[in-house]
C-alpha cells in the first residue's frame, strides 16, 4: 500500500559540533526541527566551547567525514545540504570529493555553504591552508554562499566592507568565484539596521531588518544558513527562502534573552515559536 502522506523534506548538515548547543551541528538540527524539516548531520570537528569562547578544536579524520556523508546518501534521500565548519584542507577535499559524486547523480540538490572561519571570540575555525581549497573546490558546488562581512573580506583578501556599495562589490566578486548565488550578511555594519544582500545572476536584492538590542547572538550565522537550507529543502525559490529564513532568525534573536544561557554571548532562541514552560 502506498503511503498517502507526502515525504517530509530532509536536510544534511556537514559541520562542527558545539557542546554548548548554540552553534554548529546542534544549532543546525534545532533549526531544521523548528522549520519542520528532518535533520541529519556529518560531524567534521569536535570543539570545546561555550558562550564565552572556543578553547579547542579536534578535527575528525577526513576519511570518516566522507564515510558519514556517503552512508547517509546510501540510504536516505537528502533534500538539501548545508556545509558549515570544515576545519582544514584535508576535510575540505574529502567533502568536495564525496559531494561531487553525489551531485553527479542528484545535480538539483541545493547546497548552502557557510564559510565558518572565525568564532565570535576570535578563535580561528578554518586553517589558512583550507581557504584555497574551499575557494577552488567547494564554492563552485554551492547553490548559495553565506559569508558575513569578515568572512567575505577574508575570502577576497580585502578589508571588510563598511558601506552598501562595498558590500555589493564584494558580493559580485564572490559570485565570480563560482557559487550560483551569494548572501552577504550585513550584521557587522554599524547602525540600527542589519541588512543582507542576495547577489545572483538575476541581480541584487536587499533584505532589510532592524538590529536587535541583545548580546545573545551566539550561532546566528549557523542558524541562518541552516534555516536557508531548510527552506530550500522545502522547495522554496531562493529569494523566498532568504526572506523566510531571515524572518525566522530575526525572531530567534529578538527572543534570545528569554533563554538566559551562559555568562557570555548566549544562543538565539531556536524554538521561539513554541511556548516555554
Amino acid at each position: 500500500m502506498n503511503n498517502p502522506n507526502p515525504l517530509i523534506p530532509t536536510a544534511l548538515s556537514i559541520a562542527g559540533s558545539d557542546p554548548s548547543g548554540g552553534a554548529g551541528i546542534q544549532a543546525d538540527l534545532k533549526t531544521f526541527s523548528a522549520c519542520h524539516v528532518y535533520g541529519m548531520c556529518a560531524i567534521t570537528a569536535l570543539t570545546a566551547q561555550n558562550t564565552i569562547g572556543v578553547s579547542g578544536v579536534h578535527p575528525v579524520p577526513p576519511s570518516f567525514v566522507a564515510a558519514q556523508i556517503q552512508t547517509i546518501f546510501d540510504d536516505i534521500r537528502v533534500s538539501a545540504i548545508k556545509i558549515g565548519m570544515i576545519s582544514n584542507a584535508e576535510i575540505a577535499i574529502a567533502v568536495a570529493d564525496v559531494l561531487q559524486e553525489v551531485l553527479d547523480c542528484n545535480s538539483d540538490t541545493p547546497i548552502v555553504l557557510d564559510p565558518v572561519m572565525i568564532a565570535k571570540g576570535g578563535h580561528s575555525l578554518l586553517e589558512q591552508n583550507a581557504v584555497a581549497v574551499l575557494k577552488a573546490r567547494l564554492l563552485p558546488l554551492a547553490t548559495l554562499l553565506t559569508p558575513n562581512l569578515l568572512e567575505a573580506a577574508s575570502l577576497l583578501g580585502k578589508s571588510p566592507a563598511t558601506t552598501r556599495k562595498e558590500i555589493e562589490q564584494q558580493g559580485q566578486a564572490l559570485l565570480a568565484l563560482g557559487p550560483k548565488a551569494v548572501l552577504m550578511k550585513g550584521g557587522h555594519l554599524e547602525g540600527a539596521e542589519s541588512p543582507d544582500l542576495l547577489v545572483s545572476t538575476a541581480g541584487l536584492t536587499w533584505f532589510e531588518s532592524k538590529r536587535s538590542d541583545t548580546k545573545n547572538t551566539h550561532g546566528t550565522g549557523c542558524t541562518l544558513s541552516s534555516a536557508l537550507t531548510a527552506e530550500l529543502a522545502k522547495g522554496h525559490h531562493l529569494s523566498d527562502a532568504v526572506k523566510n529564513a531571515k524572518v525566522y532568525v530575526s525572531a530567534a534573536i529578538t527572543a534570545a534573552d528569554e533563554l538566559q544561557i551562559g555568562s557570555g554571548h548566549g544562543p538565539t532562541h531556536h524554538f521561539h515559536q513554541l511556548w516555554l514552560p
